[in-house]
């Protein structure tokens, strides 16, 4: 009793906090409060001057980050259709904290709908025309279809699909949008890494890198390693997770989730802006996926649960939890052998942090972007050449191509370490995977009020993307039950 009553004290300062900083206040408002909702409806489907925001069951911090700063042309106003419970009550602290904060506060006033009908009301009353996403990944391409059906711009965090079969599903919804002339928008916030746009700058600089390699499946020509850790500390407390996320039949698995992200980036940097065909351009090898061994104890710690529950029984072995979060998968794009590897550790190492690595080879040289322990856990891009002879070549061509680049990216500079030659970038381009978000989203709006700029390409290398890794995890269920 003494711990619900402490959990049920916790909703109710968490709601206490987000009601008092949001400046408009938080209104839980009832299916009967949305008399007149179809007059205000009417008038938003015949102006989309005004970009009207609607967040659905907020379930993940992405949701939030969309609303990091304010947007010209974008109403302050955004409903919120939720169930009430954790995920509601941590989106509204984070929103709070935006606007609470001394540094550039945004001014995002919030009326709350909550109940177990959240989304029919919001189909209902639609009181936006734009839906944001972000939350349980099992169902979300549901979610996303009925908006679209609707008449509603989504922006999404990813995954959309976390299983191959929903990926009819996937196909049939980006239809739909584009006959309802509808802006349904995938958030790929990597392609706004500094560090990546520089490797994708250099792998298609020929004096540089040569032409790219094509690979075998045992030596691949592409190479991404995304790691990541359950446990992460804010200003020293774990910072807590729900424990659906635990599930993966609800969040998905290491490829189907964070695989997204590198799928996205190998179509991205091999061929820009080029479509990608997933019917004749892909062919996935091999993949295999393998749990993260948790204790009641660490599980515990993350999500602030004193058991496993129920829903997670499948995965509980005598006294421990089965997450399976990791996975690899080989597969061909248009000839290019590509691997990936996606690990979830429990905790990092002192002074550790998530790492990234990404490779990509080419006749000349290898593009590769490191983030160990060496680069003190940040991204660093570094130009790698086949053999010595051929280094000063290199490194005369990566000096100009840098110098080039001053017009767009002033500050970039090269450093020669010997073996291998280390492209400088200034902090000031550093902003962080949180500020990509906003960047995402200006383009979303861009698009949202000018369909034409959408490019071609952005649909059928959507469908390539979740083709590849849903795929991959068919193909690393079936690896894992040939082993038992």
């Amino acid at each position: 009793m003494k711990n619900e009553s402490s959990r049920r004290f916790t909703l109710a300062c968490s709601l206490a906090l987000a009601a008092a900083a949001i400046i408009s206040g938080c209104s839980a408002n009832s299916p009967s409060s949305a008399a007149g909702s179809d007059t205000s409806t009417a008038n938003q489907t015949k102006d989309m001057s005004e970009v009207k925001i609607m967040t659905l069951d907020p379930g993940h911090f992405h949701a939030g980050l969309v609303q990091k700063e304010m947007y010209p042309g974008v109403s302050p106003k955004v409903h919120v259709y939720a169930p009430l419970g954790f995920d509601l009550t941590e989106h509204l602290n984070r929103i709070a904290r935006f606007n609470l904060r001394a540094a550039n506060p945004t001014k995002w006033e919030l009326e709350i709908h909550t109940g177990p009908d959240f989304l029919e009301r919001m189909l209902k009353e639609k009181p936006g025309n734009v839906v944001v996403i972000s939350g349980r990944n099992r169902g979300k391409i549901d979610r996303i279809k009925a908006s679209v059906e609707n008449g509603l711009n989504t922006l999404v965090d990813k995954p959309w699909i976390i299983r191959p079969e929903d990926f009819s599903n996937l196909e049939a919804t980006l239809d739909a949008a584009d006959a309802k002339g509808l802006i349904a928008y995938d958030i790929m916030t990597e392609r706004y890494e500094i560090t990546t746009i520089l490797q994708k700058e250099l792998i298609h600089t020929p004096e540089v890198f040569g032409e790219m390699a094509k690979g075998t499946e045992a030596d691949p020509a592409v190479y991404f390693e995304s790691i990541h850790h359950i446990l992460k500390l804010v200003a020293g407390a774990p910072n807590i997770r729900p424990a659906w996320f635990f599930d993966v039949t609800q969040q998905g698995e290491g490829v189907g989730d964070v695989g997204t992200h590198l799928a996205d980036l190998t179509q991205w940097m091999l061929f820009p802006e080029q479509p990608i065909d997933y019917r004749k351009d892909i062919n996935v090898l091999s993949a295999k996926r393998w749990p993260t061994v948790m204790t009641v104890d660490q599980f515990k710690r993350v999500t602030n649960e004193p058991r496993f529950p129920d829903f997670l029984a499948g995965s509980v072995k005598g006294d421990k939890l089965d997450y399976f979060c990791n996975g690899a998968m080989t597969y061909t794009l248009r000839g290019v052998h590509a691997k990936m590897d996606v690990i979830w550790n429990y905790e990092a190492p002192a002074g550790g942090g998530d790492t990234h690595v990404a490779i990509f080879k080419g006749a000349k040289s290898r593009v590769e972007i490191r983030q160990g322990k060496e680069e003190n856990w940040k991204t660093e891009v570094y130009v790698v050449p086949n053999n010595a002879a051929g280094k000063a070549e290199i490194l005369a061509a990566l000096k100009k191509k840098v110098e080039a680049l001053q017009a767009k990216y002033p500050g970039v500079g090269v450093e020669d370490l010997g073996a291998r030659i280390k492209v400088t970038v200034p902090d000031k381009y550093r902003d962080g995977h949180e500020a990509h978000f906003a960047e995402v989203t200006r383009r979303f709006l861009e698009y949202l009020r000018n369909p034409k700029a959408m490019p071609a390409w952005e649909k059928p290398n959507m469908l390539a993307k979740y083709y590849t890794t849903t795929k991959g995890l068919e193909m690393g269920y079936r690896s894992t039950t040939a082993l038992r």
